[in-house]
């Protein structure tokens, strides 16, 4: 028999946890404190252009394949998703560019024209990381609730060079140090520091290879209307601009929630899609808390920020540019500026970039003639105590100058739209805990039963999905949180 769920937030690990239990037969009630779905996958819409306000690059689509298909749906039906080449386009600090895509000897042409001798060494890096995705692939879908879990796959992880980063992974085989950063440079893409997180993350580049990436047509707030369509006909009930205020808490069980209107809507049990930390300090009192304190929160170690550009032209560069549809722009220091990001303590003078051009596959996101973009820089996060109030303007101007004079020839001349987001809109309007993008940075030891569980210590009827728990951040992080918590929630079925 249904039970009555709850979910908080509607980032695609609510709405994929929303359209799974919706489809087992419970009763679900979705509270979103925006105006619209999406959580981080917010859409903007600016003087005719549509920009997609987080993650772009859209990878492992059977996970969302499988949501449709628990539902008797095809995704098709939904929102068409189309397959890029390249997948990126990185450039280095003088403009000289690398590509790849899922051509193997398409990518050793690249390497050649930087460094012959690293082909052999990327074809052996290519032959390692099957096996690594393998073993990683098989946890991501299974819940760390306990240590002995962890235990149990330590032997593969040891076996596996886990202990080792993802940078020096790569620089067992690759010599030419720009070609290690563009196969290193993954985790940022879910808030990790390439030079931190574990060997283990480089299988999202073989996930990539063996995959591909892909643009859902209309951007990815394209996925966000297919979900909602898909909840509307499986009867999930969708509140906007519905602040969750509290998780009630009776005799260790949760019991619903009330909002901030101070009304109060009971379930059996709570799926949080709100960032861990913030559901924990501030939905929560610390009193009902034994496991998950306030102090255990806070010692976690958290991923760095961003600060995003939105804008769009009354120019089209899709012939002039030489961009591709996404676009890396490394600086010129590689590791220092990866350390100075993470040690949260002051915003570096230089940046590296990603630059993202959807136009250039779907001129539908911007009027006819124009082009839409967005530019992003890693930055710390607010445990740095960098004022963004007095730093915002200085630091867009600088990195608005710096694509004018190396990408986008007389770009603030032809600008008819903009927006932007800094760590304080992390915080403020996304509730995430000190501004942070990804929640827990992904290290090896806040990866698997290390990290925040899908379900709560301290009440067996808590759950959590999204990028602060396990798997962690991205795409298929946060869609396999939500297909863990369904098997937490259906035993019979997992």
């Amino acid at each position: 028999m249904g039970q009555k769920v709850i979910v908080i937030g509607s980032g695609f690990g609510g709405l994929s946890a929303a359209a799974r239990l919706a489809a087992r037969g419970h009763e679900v009630t979705l509270f979103e404190k925006r105006d619209k779905l999406g959580g981080r996958a917010y859409t903007y819409e600016i003087n005719g252009f549509n920009f997609d306000g987080g993650p772009t690059v859209i990878t492992a689509p059977w996970l969302l394949d499988e949501v449709w298909e628990l539902a008797g749906r095809r995704r098709e039906e939904y929102f068409e998703l189309i397959p890029l080449d390249p997948f990126y386009k990185i450039f280095d600090h003088q403009g000289r560019s690398f590509s790849y895509n899922g051509d193997h000897e398409y990518i050793l042409n690249q390497i050649d024209a930087w460094n012959p001798r690293d082909k052999e060494g990327y074809t052996r890096f290519m032959a390692t990381t099957q096996d690594i995705f393998q073993t990683g692939m098989a946890l991501i879908d299974k819940p760390f609730l306990h240590f002995t879990d962890m235990l149990r796959v330590l032997p593969d992880l040891v076996r596996l060079q886990s202990y080792r980063s993802v940078y020096g992974y790569v620089s067992q085989f690759i010599e030419n140090e720009f070609l290690r950063r563009c196969f290193s440079f993954h985790p940022l893409l879910i808030g990790g520091n390439p030079l931190d997180a574990p060997s283990l993350y480089v299988l999202i580049h073989y996930l990539e290879r063996e995959w591909g990436i892909h643009y859902a047509k209309g951007g990815t707030g394209a996925i966000v209307d297919g979900f909602g369509r898909l909840l509307d006909e499986l009867g999930v009930q969708v509140h906007l601009n519905t602040a969750v205020q509290e998780i009630l808490i009776e005799d260790n069980s949760v019991r619903g929630v009330r909002l901030a209107d101070g009304s109060l809507h009971m379930a059996d049990a709570v799926v949080s899609n709100a960032d861990v930390a913030w559901t924990y300090l501030h939905l929560i009192p610390p009193t009902q808390r034994r496991t998950n304190s306030d102090r255990w929160v806070k010692s976690k170690k958290y991923s760095m920020s961003l600060f995003v550009i939105y804008f769009g032209t009354k120019k089209r560069y899709n012939t002039s540019s030489h961009l591709a549809h996404h676009n890396i722009l490394l600086s010129e220091r590689y590791k220092g500026l990866l350390r100075e990001i993470f040690a949260e303590q002051e915003l570096p003078e230089d940046f590296s970039l990603y630059l993202h051009m959807p136009t250039l596959t779907d001129p539908s996101m911007a009027p006819e003639g124009c082009e839409a973009f967005y530019v992003l820089s890693p930055v710390p996060n607010l445990n740095a105590q960098i004022d963004w109030s007095v730093k915002a303007q200085p630091y867009r101007d600088l990195i608005m100058q710096f694509l004018e004079e190396n990408y986008l020839p007389d770009l603030q001349a032809n600008l008819v739209a903009e927006h932007r987001i800094d760590p304080l809109h992390f915080q403020d309007t996304l509730n995430s805990y000190l501004g942070s993008a990804f929640s827990v940075e992904p290290t090896l030891l806040q990866s698997a039963w290390f990290r925040p569980h899908n379900r709560s210590e301290d009440f067996a009827n808590l759950y959590f999905v999204g990028a602060g728990t396990h798997p962690g951040a991205g795409l298929p992080g946060v869609l396999s949180s939500a297909k863990i918590v369904d098997g937490l929630l259906n035993p019979s079925a997992a």
